[in-house]
């Protein structure tokens, strides 16, 4: 088996502010070292819950770990152009089949293309269509992982542009359904199989609309 990690590391990035405080030398005699962070629960590898799009739904800490763990599909994306809109019949393409209720990670590669630290990164990136969003949620997952910025809209947001709700297809259709995103994924391109196992487990913040996450492949399990 191999453990392939998934995650962007939380690090000082122009879209998210982050802010970590260390209280503590142990070279100068302090007895511990102990960081306080502060950030976003929507940057870097994260996982939504239905609270952010749907006013008294369940929170973070609701979100069952069956959902966010375990046998994960990858449709391979992998040679798509930057600003490419990606359709159903693309998505229904790149999956290697499998049964309802399990992960779905599109692989994409975008971070290997563009560097997820700078603007382009986001401009640049390719995005579903409706139909690729309503394709996805009749597949039956239980989670999607993104390693884009799947909605256009997405983009925008850099330049605080916004646009109908309706816009941002994954967040209005899957994330309004059930269906768990898991957002902002890298590395996939290390993944060699068409199956893995997926662990994209947030942290238990009860009352949160979402939260960090590190996210991990094993392949050789499934």
């Amino acid at each position: 088996m191999e453990i392939i990690d998934l995650s962007m590391p939380i690090e000082p990035h122009f879209r998210w502010p982050v802010d970590l405080a260390i209280k503590g030398d142990i070279a100068a005699g302090d007895p511990f070292r102990v960081s306080r962070i502060s950030m976003t629960c929507h940057g870097f590898s994260h996982v939504d819950a239905q609270a952010h799009v749907i006013a008294h739904s369940p929170t973070i800490e609701a979100t069952a770990l069956s959902r966010v763990v375990g046998p994960c599909r990858v449709l391979d994306l992998r040679d798509v152009a930057p600003n490419q809109a990606i359709d159903a019949d693309r998505l229904a393409a790149a999956d290697p089949g499998g049964p309802e209720g399990e992960i779905l990670l599109l692989s994409s590669g975008w971070d290997t293309k563009r560097d997820y630290r700078t603007r382009e990164f986001w401009l640049d990136a390719p995005y579903l269509t409706r139909e690729a969003a309503l394709w996805l949620k009749d597949s039956k997952p239980t989670a999607l992982a993104f390693d884009f910025p799947q909605d256009y809209p997405i983009r925008l947001l850099l330049d605080d542009k916004h646009v109908p709700f309706e816009q941002h297809v994954t967040h209005d259709i899957c994330l309004r359904a059930g269906i768990t995103l898991i957002e902002y994924v890298v590395n996939t391109r290390a993944l060699t199989r068409p199956r893995t196992f997926l662990c994209a487990a947030p942290l238990k913040l009860p009352n949160a609309d979402g939260s960090p996450a590190r996210i991990f492949a094993i392949e050789g399990m499934v």
